[in-house]
């Protein structure tokens, strides 16, 4: 898949500070496997035949995979671009499933910020667009997901997130 010259590919971790409304990234890419459909039919008990190998009850003449587990690959591989210091999912909205994908698909992630706005003194709420695309650039699934993201001053004030730099033992 081609990434455009506007479109970021960093993978830096960002803080609600630098995020702007319609900063861009694509993801890295994935394949969906027979064998990811089936551990994830096992994970959640979804034994539909549609997504069986063999394909004979699926409306395409193949099997599928299941619709969240589009979604969930969608989250995963939006997780690293942009690596940002999320607090919180807070929402999925506006979510469609616009093709199917099919074992072998090979998958990757568009996201662009489309609001950010203040969440109390030390985080935001960043609304996303994403978009799951397969390899022939058909988008598979779209929708909006909803963030709370931390500020850089908040991690300053959280000791958890204090970086500790390792000190010598005192002389005895």
């Amino acid at each position: 898949m081609e990434i455009s010259a506007n479109v970021s590919t960093q993978v830096q971790r960002l803080f609600l500070e630098d995020l702007q409304v319609g900063d861009q990234w694509v993801s890295d890419e994935r394949e969906i496997t027979a064998e990811d459909v089936a551990d994830f039919a096992v994970l959640t008990g979804d034994h539909d035949p549609l997504h069986e190998d063999g394909g004979m009850a699926s409306p395409f003449g193949e099997p599928v995979a299941h619709g969240l587990l589009g979604l969930s690959v969608l989250a995963g591989l939006s997780s690293s671009r942009p690596a940002v210091a999320t607090l919180a999912l807070v929402g999925i909205s506006d979510w469609q499933f616009e093709s199917p994908v099919f074992f072998g698909d090979i998958v990757c992630v568009r996201t662009e910020v489309r609001e950010v706005q203040p969440h109390g003194r030390r985080a935001g709420r960043v609304t996303w667009s994403r978009e799951l695309v397969n390899q022939h650039g058909r988008v598979v699934q779209r929708g909006h997901f909803v963030t709370l993201v931390s500020s850089r001053s908040r991690i300053r004030r959280d000791p958890k997130h204090e970086t500790v730099l390792p000190r010598s033992l005192p002389a005895r």
